[in-house]
């Protein structure tokens, strides 16, 4: 890894913090349809927002309120395996401990206390997280939606490699810095690439819509995908982090049916005009579900840090209110609290 000494404007997933510009390795592989050769492309071609637009919003912020939790319970400490139906379990944020024919996998997992480069500075954990990091269960394996901070948190993922030896399944331009960090067990894999996990259990890359960098001179230089999880009986998707495209939500819909449960993304979606690229709201996370034919859904992505002007309650009372326009059952698209499972 290449450290440029200089201060910069560092602009990550949806936020914004002032440090250390450092940058990644990009990804030198094989060509697909979605990689020009420098960067990767989303489909339509849709794009974030540029460095202008992040000044435009900074300089107009008008931020909901968020109230710091730290006193919040963990969660119980959850089962060593789960061989019967699958049981998935809200840490925060996007990580979730899903447990399924035996197997233990976390998604996106972040116990850190910033989603930054830097533990003095950027967004700050507003919730505990659902489980104490040394209650986890044996960790299978991890797969992660792209480089994001607030989704590849790299202290977090060197802890559990330390303690578990996951394998870990990552986008097309990850496994190198997992590698530049000693992490050695990750996977590669492009859109609607499918691998096997274990001898009833394999896994498939999707698309999503967002973009990556982990520093200004990396955007889109890596991959950033959903995952798609099947055994015999059941079939886990987990959107990532994405914006609403109903050409590539129907297209799951249509070669991963059927979906039993869906893990779907529904905070960090204001203002409407910068976010909606790279993060849907709470009514596009209902039509997504509605799009992938999800049985039951379940939010992801809200609530524990504050990455954009949405407040830290808006998108469950906007789901609520998305769910009831388009005459969902309350059940059907949970929002969990961190801690919380459900056996399916």
């Amino acid at each position: 890894m290449i450290a440029i000494l200089t201060l910069a404007l560092f602009v990550t997933g949806s936020f914004i913090i002032i440090g250390m510009l450092i940058s990644a390795p990009t990804y030198s592989g094989r060509l697909s349809d979605h990689f020009d050769g420098k960067k990767f492309i989303n489909p339509g071609n849709a794009q974030a927002k540029g460095l202008l637009d992040v000044f435009q919003w900074m300089m107009k912020r008008q931020q909901g309120p968020w109230t710091e939790k730290k006193e919040s319970a963990y969660g119980e400490k959850p089962q060593s395996i789960i061989t019967q139906g699958v049981k998935i379990t809200f840490v925060n944020h996007s990580t979730f401990l899903i447990q399924i024919d035996g197997k233990n996998i976390l998604t996106d997992p972040v116990w850190s206390e910033r989603t930054s480069p830097f533990q003095f500075a950027g967004p700050k954990r507003m919730n505990q997280p659902g489980i104490r990091f040394e209650d986890l269960p044996r960790i299978d394996f991890i797969i992660l939606s792209h480089n994001h901070y607030d989704h590849l948190d790299i202290k977090t993922v060197k802890n559990i490699y330390r303690i578990h030896q996951p394998n870990i399944i990552t986008p097309l331009g990850l496994k190198s810095f997992l590698d530049e960090h000693h992490i050695t067990s990750a996977t590669d894999m492009d859109w609607w690439q499918e691998v096997s996990l274990s001898d009833s259990l394999t896994i498939q890359s999707v698309p999503a819509q967002h973009f990556s960098g982990r520093g200004i001179i990396d955007r889109d230089a890596t991959l950033w995908c959903g995952y798609v999880i099947r055994n015999d009986q059941r079939t886990i998707y987990f959107a990532g982090d994405t914006g609403y495209n109903p050409i590539t939500f129907k297209e799951i819909g249509k070669r991963c049916v059927p979906i039993s449960v869906a893990l779907i993304p529904i905070g960090a979606f204001k203002p409407a005009w910068f976010m909606s690229p790279i993060h849907c709201s709470p009514a596009e996370a209902v039509q997504i579900h509605l799009d992938v034919h999800a049985s039951q859904s379940i939010a992801t992505h809200f609530g524990t840090f504050p990455l954009a002007d949405d407040g830290k309650d808006e998108p469950t009372v906007e789901l609520t209110k998305a769910m009831s326009e388009a005459k969902l059952d309350t059940e059907t698209f949970l929002a969990l609290k961190e801690g919380e499972g459900r056996l399916f």
